[in-house]
């Protein structure tokens, strides 16, 4: 019986205190990284939602090189121009529209600002006599550079 005793260890573990601290640093830590993943998450939808219009921007520049004017190259769907259809990024039953000054406007994408509200892209084609290229502005709410665009991207 003696020697059963002996070769009986104590039982080792953590105690509850060390077991609380564990659980306030990854609570601590978790507070930090979810605000700055959901900034990094509404960036990507951002740059997403301009990529799906980089088609659309292309076609209606080239449309306006042949035409001369924008009368034809507003209609998606219609001759060279791309329907563009609602995704992950572009939001709304129409999520894209096209005015009759090449002006292309997407009221609602998947990025938001920090209140929830989803930011908008307003691009407008710059038109250069002689240029080789049309570039677009974005005026868009979308040039946000926490949760959107930041300057410099996406014609903000």
């Amino acid at each position: 019986m003696k020697s059963m005793k002996m070769t009986q260890r104590a039982q080792a573990g953590f105690t509850l205190i060390e077991l609380m601290i564990v659980v306030a640093i990854i609570g601590i830590l978790a507070s930090v990284a979810l605000p700055q993943y959901s900034n990094y998450t509404s960036r990507t939808r951002a740059a997403g939602a301009i990529a799906e219009l980089n088609s659309l921007k292309t076609a209606i520049g080239e449309c306006y090189q042949a035409e001369g004017k924008f009368t034809n190259c507003i209609t998606m769907g219609t001759g060279s121009i791309p329907t563009v259809a609602t995704s992950k990024f572009l939001i709304g039953a129409t999520p894209v529209t096209v005015t009759g000054a090449g002006v292309i406007t997407a009221a609602s994408t998947g990025a938001t600002d920090s209140t929830g509200t989803a930011l908008g892209i307003v691009l407008t084609p710059t038109i250069t006599a002689g240029g080789s290229s049309m570039p677009f502005v974005n005026s868009g709410t979308i040039c946000e550079p926490v949760r959107g665009l930041k300057p410099g991207q996406g014609g903000c």
